[in-house]
């Protein structure tokens, strides 16, 4: 066993130490160079968007709103990595890894926005909504399945099994904490619970993540910010040990500025999952008129987990003084908040962890369910898997995790690395998308709107935005029906091509119901008469 503890070590020191520092820095200094700072310019626009909800599609059918899709994103990310995760990145590195995790936030958010949008590019209708991520666009976009499989098999085991065991491990050892319940039962009160959500299907998670996440996340910031301004006079204190430790001199010399800079992009992704390809598999439930929508919406959600709630948390330890180094994880985040507020402090942790976690592992539970049902439609390996779900968290409870987090960690880094591979090969579609986005607006429409005939280049790439929305339809119409009144055409058109076109609409997807509150000039041709 130690022999295997030291091989799985050495390939995380070469993983997370030279070659995925590289690559995600990389990538994200790329992407935010292509998107001339998308995630900075378009703040507001992201903001906008958040609140729309699709509603019923046209045939009443029931869609994941982009406000839920977020919710269920952000119920993964929101977890152990927030207040768990700082801590430990803390204790082992010092300050100066939360400046790293502001940076990779920062420029990685660039790469959330790229591989959500993709992921809405390529997404299919599923039975219940819509399906898609890294594994479609893997298999749609790069004409290579075994890519999407192996990417499936990897997201599969990392979050539905590794992630949602840690998950429940931080959940017992705050609750033994705080009132002293054991883990076993702890344990099994959180497995029947996961399995009452995950059975319910993506709409359940979807309803649950929307009730759960914007209650922990405010209640969670509400706590930092009364701490924050309670020790107000500290705070350029604070930040300045933060800055200094990042790249101090005594660091430097003394190799903990890279210790530093390895925990925070470690944590840092662990926490906001940004290029990771974790959160376009939820981004692509989503109904919107436009697949920069979602993209948008997902890059608030890596500012919101990082920027915000891993923020908090690091203020909170900071403001105590030197952390304690006998505590680690979860128990020095209660020992920093008892340190403010009192013992009190250690319950609030201890239900604010529950909120985090659960949420956490009911979305990284819908992360497998997606990319099983990409690997086959077999309706009983789904089920299979739901209940290895929830032996997981059963197991999580009662088991020491090193040797899982370490697995963990490989697996991680393997998808990782499959996944930016394919956005970079795929990053010029996003880069389309975002300028017709940014075209439509400026034209002065609200809501824009997405098909595929607009970029001719992708026509062929999209299955679920093929047809234009109604208002096109009958604009077409309007436009032969003027030819016919000055003699230009002949009405009706043929019958020939309206019903190859009302065939192909019963079978495509609705991808773009949506309509823009003033026209669009030049999207559509006139019918052909």
């Amino acid at each position: 066993m130690e022999i295997l503890y030291r091989w799985i070590d050495g390939i995380n020191d070469v993983l997370w130490s030279y070659l995925l520092v590289a690559l995600l820095l990389g990538c994200a200094v790329w992407f935010t160079l292509r998107t001339r700072g998308v995630q900075f310019r378009m703040l507001g626009e992201m903001v906008r968007v958040l609140g729309e909800s699709a509603g019923s599609g046209p045939r009443g059918e029931k869609h994941v709103s982009s406000f839920q899709a977020f919710a269920v994103s952000l119920a993964s990310r929101v977890g152990t990595g927030n207040l768990a995760g700082v801590a430990t990145a803390i204790a082992v590195g010092g300050p100066g890894p939360v400046f790293w995790m502001w940076v990779i936030a920062l420029l990685g958010a660039s790469s959330a926005f790229v591989e959500s949008t993709l992921a809405q590019l390529y997404k299919r209708k599923g039975r219940d909504s819509y399906i898609g991520g890294p594994a479609y666009y893997m298999e749609r976009g790069l004409g290579k399945r075994w890519m999407g499989v192996l990417f499936a098999v990897l997201i599969s085991v990392t979050f539905g099994f590794a992630f949602n065991s840690v998950q429940s491990n931080t959940i017992c050892a705050a609750w033994e904490g705080a009132f002293g319940f054991a883990h076993h039962w702890v344990g099994a009160g959180l497995t029947l619970l996961t399995l009452l959500v995950i059975f319910g299907g993506i709409h359940r998670i979807a309803r649950v993540s929307g009730v759960v996440v914007p209650v922990m996340a405010l209640g969670y910031i509400v706590l930092a910010l009364g701490v924050v301004l309670f020790n107000f006079r500290r705070l350029p204190e604070v930040v300045e040990l933060i800055v200094a430790n990042a790249f101090g001199w005594e660091q430097a010399m003394g190799g903990g500025a890279g210790a530093a800079l390895m925990q925070g992009i470690r944590r840092g992704l662990f926490s906001n999952e940004a290029g990771m390809g974790s959160a376009p598999n939820v981004a692509a439930t989503a109904h919107v008129s436009h697949p920069v929508k979602q993209g948008l919406i997902q890059t608030l959600g890596v500012f919101t987990d990082t920027l915000v709630i891993c923020t908090c948390t690091a203020f909170i330890i900071l403001f105590g003084g030197v952390p304690d180094a006998s505590l680690s994880g979860i128990r020095l985040t209660q020992a920093a908040l008892v340190g403010e507020i009192g013992p009190a402090g250690s319950v609030f942790v201890a239900v604010a962890i529950f909120l985090f976690a659960f949420s956490s592992i009911i979305g990284n539970y819908y992360y497998g369910e997606a990319n099983i049902r990409f690997i086959t439609r077999r309706p009983w390996v789904l089920t299979l898997y739901r209940v290895l779900v929830g032996v997981m968290v059963l197991f999580g409870a009662l088991a020491t995790l090193d040797l899982a987090w370490s697995l963990a960690d490989i697996t991680m880094a393997f998808m990782t690395l499959i996944n930016l591979v394919a956005i970079v090969l795929l990053g010029r579609q996003a880069f389309l998308l975002l300028a017709d986005y940014v075209g439509q607006r400026r034209r002065g429409i609200k809501n824009p709107v997405y098909t595929r005939d607009r970029i001719p280049s992708l026509e062929d790439k999209a299955e679920c935005w093929w047809h234009p929305a109604p208002y096109t339809l009958l604009r077409k119409r309007s436009i032969a029906r003027t030819a016919v009144s000055r003699g230009i055409a002949a009405w009706p058109p043929p019958r020939g091509n309206w019903r190859r076109r009302r065939g192909m609409r019963s079978a495509g997807c609705a991808g773009a119901s949506a309509e823009p509150e003033s026209g669009r000039r030049g999207h559509s041709r006139p019918a052909r008469g």
